[in-house]
């Protein structure tokens, strides 16, 4: 007896946690815009793309590192696996290294972290 009431128990609980979890009711919020995966990393690649233009066409460091700045936070969108999400965090490491890079004064090595990091963000869409 003592059995069967641990195993009813186990199942209340194992049921109530499915029926009732926070993904089941996850919607996006009223005036906020939710992207594909491939539209997110689309819109992310743009934005590194624009920033290594800024930086090619001799903008200051600051307004490049504001467009670096951008690209990480709109990087947050991409939503779509495990795999996607370590993939999208180390090239969250090649933007770091350009802002650093530029912070340093290196634009020649943030342009080669831009145009890695801008590559690799459109080879995300192969993990999907």
């Amino acid at each position: 007896m003592l059995n069967l009431k641990k195993i009813a128990f186990a199942i209340v609980i194992a049921t109530s946690m499915g029926t009732i979890s926070s993904p089941v009711f996850a919607e996006a919020d009223a005036g906020r815009i939710v992207y594909s995966p491939t539209q997110a990393i689309d819109l992310v690649a743009g934005k590194v793309g624009t920033a290594l233009e800024a930086l090619k066409s001799g903008a200051k460091a600051e307004q490049v590192d504001d467009l670096i700045k951008d690209a990480l936070s709109s990087s947050k969108e991409i939503n779509a696996s495990d795999k996607v999400f370590a993939a999208r965090d180390k090239i969250h490491n090649k933007l770091k290294s350009a802002r650093s890079s530029l912070k340093s004064g290196d634009k020649a090595a943030a342009e080669a972290d831009l145009t890695a990091a801008q590559k690799a963000f459109t080879a995300l869409k192969d993990l999907l």
